[in-house]
């Protein structure tokens, strides 16, 4: 009798243990509630941005290329001083 005793004690304590341990698993949804807070940064602001920063490139390009072109370009060289 106190082998049975012992062994529902065991099992008891088990039940309890996993109901204890479940008790922490929560189910979540893999959308977020809020749109606005998105996981992952925007591509298509990333890509528009992107092409704004390579027309400005472009045009600056153009800028010093027309200034070495002009020949009104000077370098002085010199030492650094301490």
């Amino acid at each position: 009798m106190t082998q049975s005793k012992s062994i529902w004690t065991v099992v008891l304590a088990a039940s309890a243990l996993s109901l204890g341990v479940l008790s922490f698993y929560q189910t979540t949804s893999a959308q977020t509630s809020n749109p606005a807070q998105q996981p992952f940064a925007n591509s298509v602001q990333q890509r528009l941005d992107t092409i704004e920063l390579l027309k400005e490139t472009n045009r600056l390009l153009r800028e010093q290329n027309d200034l070495l072109r002009s020949g009104q370009l000077r370098v002085i060289v010199g030492q650094p001083t301490p």
